[in-house]
């Protein structure tokens, strides 16, 4: 960056806070924008799944080397905005976390074109070598649309009332679900317990579904 160069910050947390920070107590319905994320595709259980631990560190790695490319060569600076998940498994809820499928994402600026991203992603090869979740790594428009949301907070154990919350909001409405269960992580999941064992530092994560108006 030329030291002629004024930085220029984006701040995405501000423009984007009615879809992350929704309400505790109540469900709310959005309208959200298609939206560029890093994406990594996966299955097994979060609290031992290596792979999942790998694609953790992965969408890490190239989020902060497109952040850190931009505030050197375009003199742009944004906050890395938070780890998302899309879940899904045959049988729902019940499965084993073993056969759960994910989707992990980190959500992208516009600025972050297809260019920036194969040269982050370089960087983060050379960075981490041995990382081979990063040749999964992709950059890619998620355009989720209307959607209902609330705000868990606590354990993730605890997030059974949450989502009770959702079904009887969908059934009081006339709604259906339709798409994947989406999780946006507000606390870095890299610096709190398990999932099953979350206590000492309670998460809080926006849970987010797709409804199908009737």
């Amino acid at each position: 960056m030329s030291t002629n160069m004024k930085l220029t910050r984006l701040d995405l947390k501000k423009d984007l806070k009615h879809l992350y920070t929704p309400p505790v107590r109540e469900v709310e319905v959005v309208e959200v924008p298609a939206m560029q994320f890093l994406m990594l595709d996966g299955m097994g259980d979060p609290n031992t799944a290596q792979e999942y631990k790998d694609a953790v560190e992965a969408l890490y790695t190239v989020a902060y080397s497109a952040k850190f490319l931009l505030k050197k060569e375009a003199a742009l600076d944004y906050p890395v905005m938070p780890l998302e998940g899309l879940w899904w498994a045959d049988g729902g809820r019940e499965a084993p976390r073993e056969h759960w499928q994910w989707t992990l994402m980190i959500m992208q600026p516009d600025c972050v074109t297809a260019a920036c991203f194969a040269q982050a992603l370089g960087q983060a090869r050379r960075k981490k070598p041995g990382l081979r979740a990063l040749e999964k790594v992709r950059l890619e428009l998620f355009p989720e649309g209307r959607a209902a949301q609330v705000m868990h907070v606590g354990p993730f154990a605890d997030e059974g009332s949450t989502l009770e919350k959702l079904d009887r909001f969908f059934t009081e409405h006339g709604h259906a679900f339709r798409g994947k269960h989406h999780e946006i992580y507000l606390n870095d999941l890299r610096r709190i317990a398990p999932r099953q064992d979350a206590y000492r530092a309670p998460p809080s994560h926006c849970i987010r579904t797709m409804p199908v108006f009737k």
